[in-house]
């Protein structure tokens, strides 16, 4: 683990019990956040598996039913679909159907996408607010540390 403690923040965090709470507690939320971390590859890739067989089950449930259907329709010696009235309307009219489907779709998608992204970046700058405000508490402290440092000193001058 890096210690990313200055040596104005080790003198002003104070020394003894207190200051090694709040090390003791730093240091197990960030063994809990890598720990996380190590294992989020894996449900990724378990996500990505199960999508991967989903996709594959639903292409082979696809190809399995027309077949099957194709097989009725032509064990029962019906007209040929094709001689069917409107066979060509229904079909361009399916074509149409999908090609708005995968349009929205992809829509959708991009949409999903740049809302994740826009997530990461909130956090990005969630991280350097952070980073602004702790700078800003800790100078704030030095400054009162400082200030009750030389009133102090001040006091033992008037005083002699």
């Amino acid at each position: 683990m890096v210690d990313n403690k200055s040596k104005d923040e080790s003198n002003t965090a104070g020394s003894g019990s207190a200051s090694h709470v709040f090390d003791t507690v730093k240091e197990n939320l960030v063994r809990a956040v890598d720990q996380m971390a190590n294992v989020q590859p894996q449900y990724a890739q378990a996500f990505s598996n199960l999508q991967l067989d989903y996709i594959q089950t639903a292409k082979n449930v696809i190809q399995n039913t027309i077949s099957a259907q194709k097989q009725l329709v032509g064990s029962w010696n019906i007209m040929s679909v094709s001689t069917i009235p409107y066979a060509e309307q229904f079909t361009r009219q399916t074509n149409e159907n999908t090609n708005n489907a995968l349009k929205a779709v992809d829509i959708n998608n991009k949409l999903a996408i740049n809302t994740v992204d826009a997530a990461r970046e909130n956090l990005r700058i969630y991280n350097r607010t952070v980073d602004a405000v702790t700078e800003f508490s800790n100078n704030m402290a030095k400054v009162c540390t400082t200030f009750s440092t030389a009133a102090a000193q001040q006091q033992q001058f008037a005083k002699q």
